[in-house]
């Protein structure tokens, strides 16, 4: 990944070494990277020596301060869900587990690609590519240059909103809204790892969850959710609308037409009919749309139409999908689907990809709205996904022509996950909160290590903080690393984060004696933070701390290297600020290292 940054820091070029990617690691094994230190490490060193006995401790207050090392990451998942062995043939469900929400997806090229809601997270929009719906590699990301997007202002559930991708005549067409950030646009690309265009912005074009269509006659349609043609009735009373498009040009022309008016039942108020996409199946233009709101009331419905332009009739049996009709106290539901994408395989069968959520006491999931697969089945053309009552299973058979893989780690299952920090660009998997204004990261001055050079902006702000973000997968979780005692006036550790107003922070700083200070941070809510925990330790060797959650619990715990081992600071503290439920918004938690500068404001 790439992220075509310059920031106020000189950074020693990245020496020449083999690339040692994240590994998925059965059992969670670690490995040793103790190689000797090469002649530019030496040499790095030698230029701190000599810097600090030039400026000793960084004298001066509005000096850069120095980075904070951190060796390594570590993410483990054991949901109980997943614990069952695998019958061959078989995948489970969530096919990408975490906060992969409104898949779209398009078969090109002999592949699949499909693209996923971020908000503000950047990079954004990542694409991701198959051969076989269920294996997927993330090759790119839509929004990866700070040019194109600025979320600075906006809460963590704002941003982009929705994507939808399609191919056409050797193009990819990602088109989604940003949302409080410029409205809708298109994006595009001749190769889907990337480079993708500036957006081209969408006049006319209001509302969120835009799509193309691109008929077999030539002409292309785009559709959106928008306010409806008359003042709206009730709170969630939407539209579909549709326009043709001159792709060309990128600029909707021609009259704009309602096609949908509230939802499938408009004299029962239906809320939030959005996310559609067009289909030509067998002579009928087949329209699908999310409906019900991203809750536990959420759906899938079609209607179809022998015109583009309508009238549209609804299908008779909607929802085609849905998980609202089953019991909430069910054994490891699955909740809130909806918001589905439908493509077919290349030996004719259809599936369907849509967001989902798996619970926990009835109503929490910190894991956010999660990408699941299931068979499409085609009767009296008419789509279904789901029959009624029936619950999404998290093992199934799967395509025809799926690869036969080992395992589906790390988006799907029980796995562990460790990044090294050997390669020389940061692993797809790590995002960021809004868009870096200045490269407070890098590989290079130390290989094999992460240094992160602490901003002043914490974890509450409507900015970028210096935190590297990875989605928590599972209910059940443990993420460490380990990281070298950061410098006076910083504090540095591991973030458990859901938005600006919900997070923890598992942190060190030097303590005014000696040894260190390792505390826990919590704030929810619109009031200030506040330590919940706090504990003096003598640092003795590799600093390592540790975030463990069960559902709504989680636990902190650090070992200061003194041969004590693992020490909890906090036991079972209330994770359930972590959740959607709670927290409110779209996304779900993510987790990483984090380091701020505590120093006075010169």
């Amino acid at each position: 990944m790439s992220v075509e940054m310059k920031g106020p820091w000189t950074l020693v070029p990245a020496f020449p070494r083999r690339r040692e990617p994240s590994v998925f690691i059965p059992g969670g094994k670690s490995k040793d990277t103790g190689s000797p230190p090469s002649r530019g490490r030496r040499s790095f060193a030698f230029a701190l020596l000599l810097a600090a006995l030039a400026l000793p401790a960084w004298a001066s207050e509005s000096a850069p301060p120095p980075p904070v090392y951190f060796d390594w990451f570590e993410y483990t998942g054991r949901d109980a869900a997943f614990e069952a062995p695998l019958p061959e043939g078989h995948f489970r469900n969530p096919i990408l587990a975490g906060f992969h929400s409104d898949p779209s997806i398009v078969a090109a090229r002999g592949k699949f690609y499909m693209v996923h809601s971020t908000f503000t997270y950047f990079p954004g929009i990542p694409v991701f590519e198959s051969e076989d719906l269920v294996h997927w590699t993330q090759v790119g990301n839509a929004i990866h240059r700070r040019s194109q997007l600025d979320f600075d202002g906006l809460r963590v559930s704002r941003g982009v909103f929705a994507p939808a991708i399609e191919y056409r005549d050797d193009t990819f067409y990602v088109v989604n809204t940003a949302v409080d950030s410029g409205g809708n646009f298109i994006v595009t690309a001749s190769d889907p790892a990337g480079p993708w265009s500036d957006p081209s912005w969408l006049p006319g074009i209001g509302g969120i969850d835009p799509s193309l269509f691109f008929d077999d006659d030539g002409r292309v349609y785009i559709l959106n959710n928008d306010e409806p043609a008359v003042p709206a009735r009730y709170d969630g009373h939407r539209a579909i609308w549709l326009q043709e498009i001159d792709i060309a040009q990128k600029r909707p022309f021609g009259p704009r037409k309602v096609l949908v008016d509230g939802g499938v039942k408009p004299e029962e108020n239906p809320i939030w009919i959005e996310g559609p996409h067009l289909y030509k199946v067998g002579g009928w233009y087949v329209l699908s749309n999310a409906e019900g709101g991203t809750g536990p009331q959420h759906s899938q419905v079609v209607l179809r139409s022998r015109d583009v332009w309508g009238p549209y009739e609804p299908y008779a049996h909607n929802p085609i999908l849905t998980q609202r009709d089953l019991p909430p106290e069910r054994t490891l539901p699955v909740t809130n689907a909806g918001h589905a994408d439908l493509v077919q395989g290349p030996d004719g069968s259809w599936w369907a990809v849509f967001l989902a959520s798996r619970n926990y006491d009835v109503r929490h999931y910190n894991t956010g709205r999660e990408t699941f697969l299931l068979p499409v089945a085609w009767s009296d053309g008419w789509p279904t996904i789901l029959p009624p009552g029936e619950e999404i299973p998290y093992a199934l058979p799967g395509p025809a022509f799926m690869k036969q893989a080992a395992g589906q780690a790390p988006l799907g299952g029980n796995f562990t996950w460790r990044d090294e920090f050997g390669a020389r660009e940061l692993d797809r998997a790590w995002m960021f909160v809004r868009v870096p204004k200045r490269d407070w990261f890098d590989l290079a001055a130390q290989p094999g290590r992460l240094a992160i050079h602490p901003l002043r902006e914490r974890l509450d702000t409507l900015g970028n903080p210096s935190f590297l973000a990875r989605r928590q997968q599972h209910l059940v979780f443990e993420a460490s690393t380990a990281l070298d005692l950061p410098a006076s006036g910083i504090a540095a550790g591991l973030a458990a984060f859901q938005s600006e107003q919900y997070w923890y922070f598992l942190g060190v700083r030097r303590a005014a004696r000696e040894g260190a200070e390792v505390f826990l941070e919590k704030k929810a809510g619109d009031g200030a933070s506040e330590i919940v925990a706090m504990r003096e330790a003598g640092v003795a060797g590799a600093l390592k701390l540790k975030v463990e959650g069960n559902e709504g619990a989680y636990s902190f715990a650090f070992d200061a290297g003194d041969g004590q081992g693992w020490q909890w600071l906090a036991r079972d503290v209330d994770g359930t600020v972590l959740s959607t439920d709670v927290a409110g918004g779209f996304v779900g938690a993510t987790l990483g290292p984090h380091a701020r500068d505590e120093r006075r404001a010169p």
